[in-house]
């Protein structure tokens, strides 16, 4: 069975507007096509996402909906723009409302996120790169995602206003950062497909 990926964009702008964290992402994907992994973006801000952290949390919240896309997932990448050094308000909700069904348990009784895959991918024109990044690996290990070697791509161009990622075409560092984590999550979620990680010692 091929890999599943999915994308979730944490930009603030909506589809509507050109976004240069998916097109951070797009170039991930020409590496998992090449792999034949299965990939599929979301664009967060087209959706109506509640606050809280709870599975569902009212009438009208179209989190569950991208919840069973994470489940039916094996890599997470969760994507985010720099603003003020720090990862967007948007990727900050989306660990809340992963970080809510924690407590949900697959069928040998782990965190449902056991054995899949988390990345990170970040795009600005300012500093806070790895801290964004630090965040959201430490966020989704500590749900239950499994985290390679390698997998905090990001490009940030001069501090200030400038050309952005989309512009550029990104550079020698942020390329090689994008196929090391396209490869290190294929990789390792190959790996767990084959031989996950065994429930002793970790049921919930």
């Amino acid at each position: 069975m091929a890999l599943k990926a999915i994308f979730l964009n944490c930009s603030l702008k909506s589809s509507e507007d050109e976004s240069n964290t998916e097109g951070f992402m797009k170039d991930v994907q020409v590496h998992y096509n090449q792999l034949g992994v299965e990939s599929e973006i979301i664009r967060l801000a087209d959706y109506y996402i509640a606050l809280g952290v709870e599975e569902d949390m009212e009438d009208g919240d179209e989190w569950p909906e991208i919840l069973e896309l994470v489940k039916d997932a094996d890599i997470l990448i969760v994507g985010t723009p720099l603003w003020l050094g720090e990862k967007s308000s948007i990727a900050t909700q989306t660990i809340e409302r992963l970080y809510g069904s924690s407590s949900v348990t697959n069928d040998k009784g782990q965190a449902m996120f056991y054995n899949k895959v988390g990345a990170a991918v970040i795009t600005g024109n300012e500093d806070g790169a790895k801290h964004a990044a630090a965040s959201l690996l430490y966020g989704l290990s500590h749900i239950g995602f499994v985290i390679p070697p390698n997998v905090d791509a990001y490009w940030v161009g001069e501090a200030g206003p400038g050309p952005s990622y989309l512009e550029t075409g990104g550079n020698d560092f942020s390329k090689a950062a994008i196929e090391r984590l396209a490869y290190n999550t294929f990789h390792l979620a190959s790996m767990l497909k084959n031989t996950p990680i065994p429930a002793e010692g970790n049921t919930l």
